[in-house]
């Protein structure tokens, strides 16, 4: 039996890693989130567009105010 590494799941894997930095962004509840997402989708084909919006993601977030 034979695979392949290519096909559905990799091109899956791939959006999921192009789209790492707004992921991270969803999970932490980043008040900036479509921005992030923005960024990511308009620049991130360039490299440079996806390391600022992946360093974007974790940067501080809004904290909760007593």
């Amino acid at each position: 039996m034979e695979y392949y590494i290519a096909g559905p799941e990799m091109g899956i894997m791939a959006l999921l890693f192009y789209f790492l930095p707004t992921v991270i962004a969803l999970f932490r509840g980043h008040h900036n989130t479509f921005a992030i997402f923005l960024t990511n989708f308009l620049l991130g084909w360039s490299g440079l567009g996806w390391i600022i919006a992946f360093i974007w993601s974790f940067t501080a977030k809004y904290k909760a105010r007593a």
